[in-house]
C-alpha cells in the first residue's frame, strides 16, 4: 500500500517538524501526507538526490568545529585540586575561629529574590547586580553579599529562634564591578552575626574574632590594622545641620564614595537630595579626625557617638587587641543599613583595597517589614586576605596532595593483594593511592615524587610469598620490608 500510495503521485500537502535550537542541522525531517488512507512517505524516499549526498566527500562539507574557550567567564576562578587545597585551608580557619567564639554555620540559595537588594540608596551592590527575569516570569539576582538572605530566613522562623542569634556563613557572591587586585566579579566571603544584643559588646566580640584569625595565619598588627568609626557621629552632624534623618543613610553612602572620587563626580547626587555642598564639606571636615580626643571637641563630651566608640575601645583593651584598632572618623562603609558602629580592616602599608569590613545593622529587619531587631556582623572576603598572605610570604604551600602512601604492586598478579595491602592501610587512617595501571617501577616514584607522597609500598613477589610488603621513606629514602599483618600498626605510627 505504501508503495502504491507513492507511485499514484497522490501527495497533496506537507509539514516539516523544525528543531530551531540545534544548530548545524542542514535539513529538517519531512513527512508527506498521503490523500488517502492518512498514510506517509519519508522525504528521504522522494529525495533522488539521497545517494550522491550519502557518498564519500557528497554533500555539504563539514562546518570547521569551534575551538572551545577554556577560559572561564570574566572575573570569575576555576579551582584546581591545588585551589582547591588553598580554599578548604581558608575556610577550614574560618570555621575554627567561628566556632571557638560558640557560632553556627547556616547557609541560604545564591539564587534570591531581586527585590532583596534593591535598596533605593545609591548603593553599588544595587548597581552591580547579577539579575535576571527567570523562565517563572520572576525578577531574580545571584547574591552579592549574604545579610539580606539571613535577614529574609530570620524574618521567615516569625520569632521563633531563639536570641541571642550567632550565625557564621561562607557563600559565594557575585557583583559585576571593575576588576582589580583582589576584587573579582564573584568571590566567597566569611559573614559572622550576631542578632539580639544591642550594645558595643556585639562589635567588641565580632572585633575580637577577626584578629584571631589574622594571628592563626601569621599576620601581626603591624600587618594589618581595623579602623572603628559610629554611623551616628554622622548623625549627630548632620542634625546639627539640619538635615532629615530620612537622608542619613544615602548621605552615609555619598559621603563612603568620596574616598574614591571628587565631591564634583557626586554633585548630581548631592543635588538630588537636596544637600548643599557646604554641608558635605562640612561633613568630610569632620571625618578627618582621627582620635577620640579630636572627635570629642567636635560632638562634645555629652555626645552618644563618643560615648559608644569609647566603650568599644576599652572593651578592645579587655580582649587584648587595642593594638590592631585605630578610631578613623572617614569610614563610614557602603551600606545603607548600617546604623551605629562601622569597621573596617586594611593592609597597614596600603597595597590592598579592605580586607575586610562590617558594622551594625539595627533597623534592617524593619525595612522588610519585620520587628525592629539588634543586630551586627562583618563580612570578610577570600580574594584580598590570599593576596596578603602572599604578599607577606606567609601563605602555606599546597602543592602536596595529602597522600600517605603510594601502593604499587610489581605485576599483575599481585594486583588483588595490592588493594588488600591499601585497604589495610586506609582503615589504619593513611590516605592511599593504589597504581590503578601496570606501570614501571620508575614511573611509579616519579608520580609519588609529583603528589608528593610520605611513602611508597611495593608489593613484590619475593617479598609477598614471605608475607611481607617493601615501604620506602621518600623524605630519607629508606626502604625497609614490613610484615602485611602489622600494617596497620605501622600505619598508625606514621600518622
Amino acid at each position: 500500500m505504501f508503495a502504491s500510495l507513492v507511485s499514484r503521485g497522490a501527495l497533496t500537502s506537507a509539514f516539516t517538524l523544525s528543531a530551531p535550537a540545534r544548530r548545524g542541522i542542514q535539513s529538517s525531517s519531512t513527512f508527506r501526507l498521503a490523500a488517502e488512507g492518512g498514510g506517509r512517505t519519508s522525504s528521504a524516499v522522494t529525495d533522488k538526490d539521497l545517494i550522491s549526498k550519502t557518498k564519500k566527500g557528497g554533500g555539504k562539507k563539514s562546518e570547521k568545529k569551534q575551538r572551545l574557550n577554556t577560559n572561564p567567564p570574566k572575573g570569575t576562578r576555576d579551582f584546581y585540586p591545588e585551589d582547591m587545597r588553598q580554599r578548604t585551608w581558608l575556610f577550614d580557619q574560618w570555621r575554627d575561629v567561628a566556632k571557638t567564639y560558640g557560632f553556627s554555620e547556616y547557609d541560604a540559595p545564591v539564587l534570591e529574590a531581586e527585590s532583596l537588594y534593591t535598596r533605593k540608596a545609591g548603593e553599588e551592590v544595587t548597581e552591580q547586580l547579577y539579575n535576571f527575569v527567570d523562565k517563572g516570569d520572576r525578577a531574580v539576582a545571584l547574591r552579592p553579599e549574604m545579610t539580606p538572605s539571613l535577614a529574609r530566613m530570620v524574618m521567615a522562623k516569625k520569632g521563633g529562634l531563639g536570641l541571642p542569634l550567632k550565625w557564621f556563613s561562607i557563600p559565594q557572591c557575585w557583583r559585576y564591578e571593575r576588576m582589580t587586585r583582589g576584587r573579582r566579579r564573584e568571590h566567597y566571603q566569611w559573614n559572622m552575626d550576631i542578632w539580639g544584643v544591642g550594645g558595643v559588646e556585639v562589635e567588641a566580640e565580632l572585633l575580637s574574632a577577626m584578629v584571631d584569625f589574622f594571628e592563626r595565619v601569621g599576620l601581626s598588627a603591624e600587618d594589618v590594622g581595623i579602623k572603628v568609626n559610629s554611623r551616628m557621629v554622622i548623625g549627630e552632624v548632620l542634625s546639627e545641620l539640619g538635615i532629615p534623618e530620612e537622608k542619613f543613610a544615602a548621605t552615609c553612602v555619598l559621603v563612603d564614595k568620596l574616598e574614591k572620587v571628587p565631591i564634583d563626580a557626586v554633585q548630581d547626587d548631592l543635588e538630588e537630595l537636596g544637600l548643599d555642598r557646604s554641608v558635605v564639606e562640612k561633613l568630610t571636615s569632620v571625618l578627618t579626625n582621627k582620635s577620640i580626643e579630636s572627635i570629642t571637641e567636635v560632638l562634645g563630651e555629652d555626645s552618644e557617638a563618643v560615648k559608644q566608640l569609647a566603650k568599644l575601645l576599652s572593651l578592645c583593651k579587655a580582649y587584648g587587641i587595642e593594638d590592631w584598632i585605630i578610631f578613623d572618623a572617614s569610614v563610614v562603609r557602603g551600606l545603607a543599613y548600617y546604623t551605629g558602629i562601622v569597621f573596617e580592616a586594611f593592609d597597614r602599608r596600603g597595597e590592598l583595597r579592605a580586607i575586610a569590613g562590617g558594622g551594625r545593622y539595627d533597623k534592617l529587619l524593619e525595612t522588610f517589614g519585620g520587628e525592629p531587631t539588634p543586630a551586627a556582623g562583618f563580612g570578610f572576603g577570600d580574594a584580598v586576605i590570599i593576596e596578603l598572605l602572599k604578599e607577606r610570604n606567609i601563605l602555606p604551600s599546597f602543592e602536596s596532595a595529602g597522600i600517605d602512601a603510594v601502593v604499587f604492586a610489581m605485576n599483575a598478579d599481585l594486583y588483588d593483594a595490592a588493594i588488600s595491602v591499601a585497604t589495610k592501610l586506609r582503615k589504619a587512617g593513611q590516605k592511599v593511592d593504589v597504581v590503578l595501571e601496570n606501570k614501571k617501577t620508575k614511573w611509579v616514584f616519579k608520580h609519588a615524587d609529583r603528589i608528593k607522597s610520605k611513602y611508597v609500598v611495593i608489593v613484590a613477589p619475593d617479598e609477598y610469598s614471605n608475607g611481607e610488603v617493601s615501604v620506602k621513606d621518600l623524605s630519607c629514602g629508606e626502604q625497609n620490608a614490613v610484615k602485611i599483618e602489622d600494617l596497620g600498626e605501622w600505619a598508625a605510627g606514621t600518622i
